[in-house]
């Protein structure tokens, strides 16, 4: 959605706050609109994670991180790059704490 693209415009600008409102709104309408294990809500748990752990909130990041990842694994096959790339997210996070 164009809210998940401004999220992502203001999170690259480090504007951290302004990323977690736009990406927010984004995940509401996901919400409603998707079913729970559609991988667009993963994304939107992702963004919102790595929001997050550039804010050096590392425990808010994991979490949502983490949700991100048991979508993806509902929704996508095993082999999925983008189950890859949600688990080093998760490993960085964690290296962190």
């Amino acid at each position: 959605t164009s809210y998940n693209n401004i999220g992502s415009v203001y999170n690259g600008v480090g504007e951290y706050s302004k990323a977690l409102e736009f990406y927010g709104k984004s995940l509401k309408i996901w919400e409603i609109s998707l079913p729970p294990t559609h991988p667009d809500l993963a994304t939107s748990y992702n963004n919102i994670g790595l929001v997050y752990d550039n804010m050096g909130e590392y425990s808010k990041a994991l979490s949502y991180l983490e949700k991100a990842l048991d979508i993806l694994r509902m929704s996508l096959p095993p082999t999925h790059p983008n189950i890859k790339t949600a688990m080093n997210s998760i490993a960085a996070v964690k290296k962190k704490l």
